[in-house]
């Protein structure tokens, strides 16, 4: 089985372009930046709540998302921490919510106002990447792009492993992605 194509920064533009063209834009676009500016797999997404993102009064933005084990691949709790970026888009997406939400509200609903499974998350996130026409992404194509623009930008393999919540350092190398270019700059730095 093939890996999620990792996407260009144009690419990632034109799926965001398509997203904010369809229903539910501001919706998806919550789930897409999640993945992709957190590296959250989509089944976390998926089980976000209101109280994940939000203090207790359902407005200000958490510093740090906090995954507990039952919604975790491999059933290990972690912390997303919520960088500048990402803290704007939660609060862009918050202004389009109503004045009170219940704090075990799910973070994404679908258009029957039920929480996403992961399934329904993962097939509406492969929809909107075919209709931008970007063949091989997946809803595992942002956590991969997460990985390896950490890789990219020289942060710790360590720092990384534990962002992306992996047990191992072999399993966070299979995310980071390698061309050309990276490899021509490299050798160039002798």
């Amino acid at each position: 089985m093939s890996q999620a194509r990792v996407l260009t920064d144009h690419e990632q533009k034109r799926i965001l372009a398509v997203v904010s063209q369809a229903k539910h834009a501001a919706r998806n676009r919550m789930a897409f930046i999640l993945s992709y500016q957190a590296g959250m797999r989509v089944g976390e997404i998926a089980a976000l709540t209101i109280g994940d993102v939000f203090e207790a009064d359902s407005k200000t933005v958490r510093s740090q998302i906090r995954l507990s084990s039952e919604i975790t691949k491999g059933g290990h709790a972690r912390v997303v921490f919520v960088s500048d970026r990402l803290r704007r888009e939660i609060e862009r997406y918050r202004t389009t919510l109503a004045d009170t939400v219940a704090h075990d509200r799910p973070l994404l609903m679908t258009q029957k106002r039920t929480a996403f499974s992961a399934n329904t998350l993962c097939q509406l996130m492969g929809d909107l990447y075919d209709a931008a026409g970007l063949d091989g992404a997946t809803s595992h194509s942002g956590r991969r792009w997460f990985i390896t623009k950490l890789a990219h930008s020289g942060i710790s393999a360590k720092v990384i492993m534990q962002l992306a919540g992996h047990k191992h350092l072999t399993t966070t190398q299979r995310y980071i992605e390698v061309n050309d270019d990276l490899m021509r700059a490299a050798v160039e730095v002798l």
